[in-house]
């Protein structure tokens, strides 16, 4: 009798072992559905992902802000589009859901480099920033752990965002400096929460945009944000490759809309000088 009833288990485990085959096959054959500006138009609402902080899209009470949120309205504005906003924290995995038809535009402030997957686009950039070392300011004139110039990290952890474009320019920095520069990828959090880590002590170390932690230094101040860990550059949305009708549209409209006086209000108000 127990030897039927085990028969019985491995039997079922069997079972569900081949349709758990079937569904994973169907799912590698299902086509990915990558919509252009054509599709977008008809369906009448954008997918959009963003990060969830304060420069790309942040919900308080009742009322929705944010650098990327408002400009991704505007442009959704002048199309007759709806968007349909969805917060990811991962790059990586705002990557994938673009890859995979999930969404059509990552509305993330994206360091233009020429690393980015063939099956991705940037749009004509947004803004310039670059990568600067989040840091406590020195208790002491002689504080040994403030980082005063890169042969300083050496043999330092930096923090950044999981799957972040910072990882390689650290690794080229460590190249650089020739010494190893330990990274720790933080999957759950933000560049805006890695600023809290560290002016709470969590942390000692982090990388962020320089435009973000600017935004954010007035609820920080006893953070340094003044030492740079790459040079000036541009920033980008990012579209899949597939959609060129839909890159098109949203560079004809950067174009004009960056020249306007509301274009160049919404900057100051996220990125005051």
């Amino acid at each position: 009798m127990v030897k039927l009833k085990y028969i019985k288990y491995i039997a079922i485990a069997i079972v569900c072992f081949i349709v758990f085959i079937f569904i994973t096959r169907k799912e590698q054959e299902t086509p990915v559905q990558i919509r252009d500006y054509n599709e977008i138009s008809k369906d009448g609402v954008l997918h959009v992902t963003t990060e969830y902080n304060s420069i790309g899209f942040f919900s308080d009470s009742d009322s929705v802000s944010g650098f990327q949120y408002d400009l991704i309205n505007e442009f959704a504005k002048e199309h007759n589009l709806k968007v349909e906003i969805t917060p990811v924290m991962s790059y990586e995995e705002r990557l994938l859901g673009l890859k995979s038809g999930k969404f059509d535009v990552i509305a993330s402030s994206v360091p233009v480099t020429n690393t980015l997957d063939s099956a991705f686009q940037y749009t004509d950039p947004l803004i310039r920033s670059k990568l600067v070392l989040i840091q406590r300011k020195p208790s002491l004139e002689n504080d040994s752990m403030f980082i005063k110039t890169h042969l300083d990290l050496a043999n330092c952890t930096l923090y950044v965002v999981k799957e972040s474009p910072a990882i390689v320019r650290i690794n080229n920095l460590s190249s650089e400096i020739g010494d190893t520069i330990y990274i720790q990828e933080i999957e759950k959090y933000g560049q805006e929460q890695l600023l809290s880590l560290v002016a709470h002590g969590d942390i000692d170390y982090a990388v962020c945009n320089e435009d973000v932690a600017k935004a954010l230094i007035n609820d920080f101040p006893q953070l340094d944000i003044d030492t740079d860990i790459s040079f000036t550059q541009f920033y980008s949305w990012i579209v899949n490759s597939q959609s060129t009708e839909l890159l098109d549209s949203i560079n004809d409209w950067l174009d004009t809309t960056k020249k306007s006086k509301s274009y160049q209000n919404l900057y100051n108000k996220y990125f005051p000088r």
